[in-house]
C-alpha cells in the first residue's frame, strides 16, 4: 500500500506541469455586489476607511485597494452580462487608480523611500492590464441601455476598457 501511494505521488510530481502566472499580484475576492443588502454597508465602510488611511502611503494603499475591488466587481458584473453596473464599477476603479500615483509622488516629495511601493504598483498594473485584456475579449464593444421611460444610453465598453489599460500602462 505504501509503495502504491509513493508511486502515485512520484507520478504526480513527474507529470504535473507548473502553472506560471503573468503577474504575482493577487486581486481580492469579490466583495458584496450591487443588489446585495450588504452592498450599501460596504459603501458606508468605504467612506469611513477613506479617512482611516491617511498620509501618503495610507492613501496609496487605500486607493489601490479600492481600484482592485472595483476592477474585480466590474469583471464579475461583465461575466454576468450586467454591463451598466460593470461599466460604473470600472469607472470607479479608474477613479481610484488615478489617485495611486500622485500619492507615491507626494511620498517621494516628502523624501520617503518608495521603491517597494513602486514595485507593488508595477505588479498591480500588470495584473490589472491582464484582467482588462481578458475582459475586452469577452464583452461587446458597445451596449445600448434602455431604461424605462427614459432615453436609451449607449455605453462604449471597449473604449472604457482601452482607456483603463492606457491608464494602467502609465503605472508601469
Amino acid at each position: 500500500m505504501k509503495k502504491a501511494i509513493g508511486f502515485i505521488f512520484l507520478a504526480f510530481l513527474l507529470f504535473s506541469s507548473p502553472v506560471h502566472a503573468e503577474s504575482d499580484y493577487v486581486l481580492p475576492y469579490p466583495s458584496a455586489m450591487p443588489g446585495s443588502i450588504f452592498y450599501k454597508l460596504d459603501l458606508i465602510q468605504e467612506e469611513v476607511l477613506k479617512y482611516w488611511y491617511y498620509g501618503d502611503f495610507g492613501q496609496f494603499k487605500y486607493n489601490l485597494k479600492q481600484s482592485d475591488k472595483y476592477l474585480v466587481e466590474a469583471k464579475t458584473l461583465f461575466d454576468y452580462k450586467q454591463y451598466l453596473l460593470g461599466y460604473s464599477a470600472l469607472q470607479k476603479s479608474n477613479d481610484f487608480y488615478k489617485k495611486v500615483k500622485p500619492a507615491l509622488e507626494s511620498a517621494a516629495g516628502n523624501k520617503k523611500k518608495i521603491q517597494d511601493k513602486v514595485d507593488i504598483l508595477f505588479s498591480a498594473s500588470q495584473k490589472h492590464i491582464e484582467e482588462l485584456t481578458k475582459m475586452r475579449g469577452s464583452i461587446p464593444q458597445t451596449f445600448n441601455w434602455s431604461p424605462e421611460k427614459q432615453n436609451p444610453k449607449r455605453l462604449n465598453l471597449s473604449g472604457l476598457i482601452n482607456q483603463s489599460i492606457e491608464q494602467r500602462l502609465d503605472g508601469i
